[in-house]
């Protein structure tokens, strides 16, 4: 398999934002987005997905975090969408149920080429900290909307929305980890009967 990785620059008037992966790294990742929490949980994303990632971010943070979450999102996707290539020989789906203490997370993922998000969250609280946990959906709609992907997200227990949120990414680090892993049954073949994703 090709090495997949993806360098994209994304700059708007809102937003200047780098992002680089490597689908089959380690998880190493480090982040400036001057957005504390979100850096928090795409880490948790690049470990348990062992996707090595770089993320740089300066947005209109005077305003608020609307802007840099949506918009790390978007260009997320569109680094993802390059470093899978083709998609020849991948699993294509992957899922996981993740826990913490009393929290526990549902993530399904189909890197179908259809952009779609069914997001069933329901915060016990509206802020960690200073992060708007509203912000989530908004992370998530610009990444399948650029990655290309069915993304579905539901927690189904939780009274700690710390705990809920890192649930939910770490089960998306994992469900793309079993996504993009290499299936030695498909090499060279596309995971679909349409013959593209």
């Amino acid at each position: 398999m090709d090495q997949r990785t993806a360098q994209i620059e994304r700059n708007t008037l809102e937003t200047q934002i780098k992002v680089s992966i490597n689908l089959d790294g380690t998880g190493k990742a480090s982040f400036s987005t001057g957005v504390p929490f979100l850096e928090h949980m795409l880490d948790q994303i690049a470990r348990h997905g062992l996707i090595d990632m770089e993320i740089v971010a300066k947005g209109d943070l005077e305003i608020d975090a609307h802007h840099t979450v949506e918009d790390v999102g978007i260009t997320l996707g569109q680094a993802f969408a390059k470093a899978s290539g083709d998609k020849k020989g991948i699993v294509r789906y992957g899922h996981a149920y993740i826990p913490l203490d009393e929290a526990l997370s549902r993530v399904v993922i189909d890197l179908s080429g259809r952009p779609g998000l069914v997001y069933d969250v329901k915060f016990p609280r509206a802020m960690i900290g200073s992060f708007d946990v509203d912000l989530f959906r908004e992370f998530f709609q610009g990444f399948v909307n650029h990655a290309g992907v069915t993304l579905h997200i539901d927690n189904l227990k939780g009274a700690n929305a710390h705990h809920v949120a890192e649930t939910i990414f770490k089960a998306v680090g994992r469900a793309l980890r079993m996504a993009v892993a290499s299936d030695p049954r498909m090499t060279g073949i596309m995971p679909s009967t349409k013959g593209s994703l």
